[in-house]
């Protein structure tokens, strides 16, 4: 306010004195300063005080003394006398009155009609006059305040401006304040004092005399404000009130700025708080001006930063003004840029009206190193100014800009982020360079980033240098990607700009036809050393950036550059946690290997990783150069790339065939030397560094290896690494006795007589970590042929199992191929034939050519289970990829082939496919076949389930036909036929369940009748059958009828369900149909079999009695009558036997009765049948 012009204001050391009650401080004060604060004092020395202590009224004592001298004080103390109650109640009164007449001035209880102007009177008044006239115009003004709903308006009043009487009125202002604080609230005086003259004065007075109220004061001040403060008066006349407060307090003035930002108000007040506030370090800090506009628009808080934006867009609006505190900001700003400029460069410094005077120097010196990190932070702020709050630079700040942009910094970390600030400010900012001469310095110093980019990054030690963002949006520029140069930007400068495409254009053609051409791009890129150690803590951007993008614009394969060792390098130097770049960049040069750049040159491709380069990665897994957690990583990614590679090249077989060229696939001794399912296990116990590597290799997994992602596989690997086998590892001390492989070789060698000791050895096994037992896993398996001797016990066989189901957590592929050569038959290792993994997934059945005493052993069992269901399922997977492989290719030479001949129709590919269905479907029935086949009993054990003997419930039994007064056998259930039955129903129920095609065709050819009471007990699955029993009755072959029938009457016995009674009761017309077409003999081969069926769809189902009993009348009326024809005087319906007057469950006709006599056998089954039903019947009451 120039209003106040020449007024002595309190200085900060009288502020200081009064907030603390220096007595000393404040009798070293001259009589001008203490009479601003008399008013305090004297009422300090007059009224009782609540300190009690001695050494205030020593103090007081003081203050007494100081006061003595002054003479202004008597009035003081007249003013003090006033019988303030009264004149409170006249005031209210008063404010009620103007309250009813609408705040009219015509009548004044507290001021009679006046004589003479407010100043005349004020002069010739007694004291209580003057604070009635003081009092009057103050609440005028605050009512004014009140009702004129925030619109500023100046008040013209005598009695506040004449500047003979200003110090009177001062202390009649704060002595009625402080008389009155009710009537008169501190906040709202000086609220009422923004609106006279030389208020800032009275305000800085009032609140001197009121130190406590300091804080109050300004909250309200700032709270009331505007939300631009230099747009009106009021908010020019209240940021200056707050500026001389806080000159007064300049302590309190970070506080008071932080209450602007808090409040969002008057940021002028902000900016000149901080042009004020002088800091006590070196120059060496950021100065405080970049640091807060830097906080205000480079934080968190989105409101904060649109007010502050809306302040610099509103005051570049209004005429320049050296008052103005944006061009008093903007001025210190660019006096803080000179200042950090090398002198060669700063040869001008800007005037009081901020231009410059001389020319700048042709020279380059260099930025001095103290001064980078100031010069980071003023790129960065004016980055801000002029993208998020709209700045518009002039020709002076523009100038003085580039020539710091364009300054060469040392070769430091600090350096190197201040040359990609200055890179992307001028990307970001291009209208800065507007002169052919700014234009021609902008080329020199790009050229001087190409020169010296090797340098800055081996002189400061970074592996992220700037080189690499040059390079890069040199192939964005090449590619027209000017989005993502805008994200580099914007990411670079760690704020969010506008940037237009268009605007771009200029520094695209500088680019790509003076600086970077395509063919220089790509060239560069392979000389870039690799990154050592890549991985996801070394921040910016790194030469693996740049590679990925050529490899997506095709630049390598376009001008015929090889990217194959760069990239081959930089995978093997990478290290965990995985860098984010590395999956993208395997997927971009795996389609760049397969997919050529352009349809007219399909060689146009780059050349794949050889298999001898990648063997020199795997085989670095047993060197001791490498550290395990180093040499992991790349291996990980080698895998990830060959399995991308198969995969790319299974799906691209059709585009790769119309080109007539057929890349190679990686060979399967190549991936046998592979630990495929070990990497894997250990990618899993490193999720959290390997980022999305994991998962990805999984999903490849599953398509190209099936028989690795078997849930039986993932259940046992919890049960190997599980909380419970970690407890066990722990008792494994280091000085524990470790044994050999050779060790355990000789103890399997010595059996039976080594039992105990290889148990010693096989217990020790357990208890090292699946990737330990790896070096044990040839002698486990060479010796398997010995566990099958007589009298090897259990245990050890037990133990077995479980070491082999730990070693297939992490060696599937290897372990099965050498169990499989070490189970075959004696003869066949005379022969020494040895299986391959390719010959195991051409012909799975192998794994069931194994010696025959295996199928009588169940932990061996187990292990061929397991094996065979892998092999299957890697047969699929194999001749999937075989036929895709080959069928694309086939038909375009097929096409070729056949062009201009007609007539010649091409063979179908649905063809191809329905015969590898066929083939599949036959291995799956041939290994179910063999399995039903190895759960029937052999000689030996076929004379032990003869009647009485202990095993005889080892078929029969399964099939729930046993009477109650039957008990189970003893030692029925402990064989281990029995053992090996369920195992190979388990392994059934799983296939039937994942293709139930499989139990369809395995039913439809039949398997020995024998079995029905085992599959349908032991396959829970099996009750699928009664979904096609209707179609295997429909077929022609009296063989097949005669199966689903046999197989019907176990389902219903086992599922008692409505949908078996129904297919029961098709079964019994089917029954009664085929008696009224089959032949004489075909009945009796017919019936025979299938009669005793019905007995149990009686006992499952008894609403089927009557349907039955007439089908067995139909079949015994056909039968008598054809006997009748024949010349006997034997009537085999009548004959009984006389020695048995009971019936009989197992009724046969007497031996010398119609021995050769087909109908006459069958009239005697169905008279068994009979009692048979009647016998269950009796049962079940």
């Amino acid at each position: 306010m120039s209003d106040s012009t020449g007024l002595q204001f309190v200085s900060p050391y009288a502020f200081e004195a009064m907030q603390k009650v220096d007595v000393v401080r404040l009798a070293a004060l001259s009589d001008p300063e203490l009479r601003l604060l008399l008013p305090c004092l004297v009422r300090m020395a007059l009224c009782a005080p609540a300190d009690q202590s001695q050494a205030w009224a020593q103090d007081k004592k003081l203050i007494l003394r100081l006061l003595s001298g002054v003479e202004a004080v008597n009035s003081i103390v007249a003013l003090l006398s006033v019988d303030f109650h009264a004149l409170e109640q006249d005031a209210r009164k008063e404010q009620q009155l103007r309250h009813k007449a609408g705040g009219s001035n015509a009548e004044s209880i507290l001021v009679s009609q006046l004589q003479h102007g407010l100043t005349l009177e004020f002069e010739h008044s007694d004291p209580l006059r003057r604070l009635r006239l003081a009092l009057s115009e103050l609440l005028a003004i605050m009512n004014k305040v009140v009702d004129s709903n925030g619109e500023f308006f100046l008040k013209s009043s005598e009695l506040f401006e004449s500047p003979v009487y200003l110090e009177e009125v001062a202390d009649v202002l704060c002595i009625l304040q402080a008389e009155l604080p009710s009537l008169l609230p501190i906040v709202d005086v000086a609220e009422a004092l923004l609106h006279v003259r030389n208020g800032d004065w009275f305000l800085c007075l009032l609140v001197a005399n009121v130190p406590d109220s300091f804080n109050e004061v300004c909250r309200g001040l700032i709270k009331n404000g505007e939300l631009q403060d230099e747009e009106s008066q009021g908010g020019r006349r209240r940021t200056e009130a707050l500026r001389q407060l806080c000159q007064m307090n300049p302590s309190e003035a970070l506080n008071i700025r932080a209450m602007v930002v808090e409040e969002c108000h008057l940021p002028g007040l902000g900016v000149a708080l901080t042009l004020d506030y002088k800091l006590d370090t070196a120059d060496e800090a950021v100065s405080p001006l970049v640091a807060y506009i830097s906080g205000l628009l480079l934080g968190t808080h989105s409101k904060v930063r649109t007010w502050f934006s809306m302040f610099i867009r509103n005051g570049q609006q209004r005429k320049r003004e050296s008052s103005s505190v944006l061009w008093q900001m903007r001025r210190q700003l660019l006096l803080e840029l000179v200042a950090i400029l090398p002198r060669s460069r700063s040869a001008r410094q800007p005037d009081e009206a901020g231009s410059m005077d001389e020319e700048p120097g042709p020279g380059y010196s260099g930025l001095r190193e103290e001064h980078v990190v100031k010069a980071s932070a003023l790129l960065r702020l004016y980055c801000a100014l002029m993208g998020i709050a709209g700045l518009r630079p002039t020709d002076e700040e523009a100038e003085q800009l580039l020539q710091l942009m364009t300054s060469r910094p040392p070769a430091t970390p600090a350096g190197v982020r201040f040359v990609s600030l200055s890179f992307c400010k001028l990307l970001a900012f291009p209208m800065l360079v507007s002169t052919p001469e700014q234009e021609q310095l902008m080329v020199m110093w790009l050229s001087w980033m190409i020169k010296e980019e090797e340098y800055f990054e081996s002189a400061a030690g970074v592996a992220a240098s700037f080189g690499e963002m040059l390079l890069l949006v040199a192939m964005y520029f090449h590619s027209n990607q000017l989005s993502s140069i805008i994200e580099l930007v914007c990411s670079t400068l760690g704020m969010k700009i506008v940037i237009k495409p268009s605007s771009l254009s200029k520094m695209k053609t500088i680019f790509t036809q003076e600086i970077f051409t395509e063919q220089v791009v790509t060239a560069h890129a392979v000389r870039v050393a690799v990154t050592n150690n890549l991985s996801s803590t070394i921040q910016g951007f790194l030469p693996i950036h740049c590679i990925y993008q050529l490899l997506r614009s095709r630049a390598f394969t376009k001008h015929k550059v090889s990217i194959k060792d760069w990239i081959y390098r930089q995978l093997c130097e990478t290290t965990t946690p995985l860098h984010t770049q590395l999956l993208p960049l395997i997927d971009a040069y795996v389609n760049s290997i397969l997919t050529p750049a352009s349809k007219t040159n399909p060689e146009a491709t780059n050349q794949p990783i050889t298999e001898q380069e990648i063997l020199c990665v795997f085989q670095s897994t047993t060197g001791v150069s490498q550290r395990q957690r180093h040499s992991l990583t790349p291996q990980l990614l080698i895998l990830y790339y060959i399995l991308s590679y198969e995969e790319s090249l299974l799906a691209s077989t059709k585009q790769l065939a119309l080109m007539q060229k057929k890349p190679k696939s990686y060979s399967a001794a190549l991936m046998d030397h592979i630990p495929i399912k070990y990497l894997v296990t250990q990618a899993q116990k490193l999720q959290q560094e390997l980022g999305g590597l994991h998962s990805a290799l999984l999903r490849l997994l599953a398509t190209n290896y099936p028989h690795l992602c078997l849930v039986e596989d993932w259940v046992c690997e919890e049960e190997v690494t599980g909380t419970l086998p970690l407890l066990r590892r722990l008792m494994l001390t280091s000085n524990t006795c470790r044994y050999t492989p050779g060790q355990l070789h000789d103890a399997f060698q010595m059996l039976p007589s080594s039992g105990p000791r290889l148990m010693r050895v096989l217990e020790q096994l357990t208890l090292l970590s699946p990737g330990d037992l790896i070096p044990y896993a040839e002698a486990l398996t060479t010796s398997m042929c010995l566990l099958l001797e007589p009298a090897v016990p259990r245990r050890v066989l037990q133990t077995l199992n479980k070491l082999w189901v730990g070693l297939n957590t992490v060696m599937p592929r290897r372990l099965w191929v050498m169990t499989v050569n070490a189970l075959q038959p004696p003869a066949k290792l005379l022969r020494r034939q040895t299986y391959t993994q390719n010959d195991l997934m051409v012909d799975p059945l192998v794994v069931l050519r194994c010696d025959h005493r295996v199928y009588r052993c169940p932990p061996l069992i187990d292990i061929i289970l397991h094996m065979l269901n892998g092999y299957l399922l890697a047969s699929k997977a194999f001749l999937h990829c075989h036929l895709k492989e080959t069928a694309d290719f086939e038909r375009q030479n097929q096409t070729v082939s056949s062009l201009g001949l007609a007539g010649q129709p091409d063979s179908p590919e649905v063809t191809r496919e329905e015969l590898k269905n066929a083939l599949l479907a036959a291995q799956d029935s041939a290994a179910v076949q063999i399995l039903l086949e190895v759960c029937m009993p052999s000689s030996e054990e076929q004379q032990q389930l003869q009647p009485g003997s202990p095993a005889e419930g080892l078929l029969r039994g399964a099939g729930g036909r046993r009477g109650p007064e039957e008990a189970e056998p003893e030692g029925g259930l402990l064989s281990d036929l029995r053992e090996v039955q369920c195992l190979i129903c388990c392994s059934l129920h799983q296939m039937f369940i994942a293709d139930p095609n499989i139990a369809k065709l395995v039913h439809f050819q039949g398997y020995p009748q024998a079995l029905l009471p085992l599959t349908v007990a032991g396959i829970p699955s099996i009750h699928i059958c009664l979904d096609f029993i209707p179609e295997l009755l429909a077929q022609p072959q009296l063989e097949k009828q005669i199966f689903a029938i046999q197989l019907l009457s176990y389902l219903c016995t086992q599922y008692a369900l409505p949908k078996s009674l129904s297919v029961a009761r098709l079964a019994i017309g089917v029954m009664g149909t085929l008696l009224t077409v089959l032949t004489r003999t075909k009945r009796f081969s017919f019936f025979m079999p299938t009669l005793p069926c019905l007995v149990a769809f009686c006992q499952a189902f008894p609403p089927l009695y009557d349907d039955v009993a007439a089908l067995l009348v139909q079949v015994g009326q056909v039968c008598a009558s054809d006997v009748a024809t024949k010349a006997r005087d034997i009537d085999p319906l009548i004959a009984r036997e006389s020695s048995s007057p009971s019936f009989s469950s197992s009724y046969f006709p007497p031996p010398e009765l119609g021995r050769a006599d087909p109908d006459v056998q069958l009239c005697y089954r169905v008279e068994a049948t009979f009692m048979d039903i009647i016998s269950s019947s009796l049962r079940g009451l």
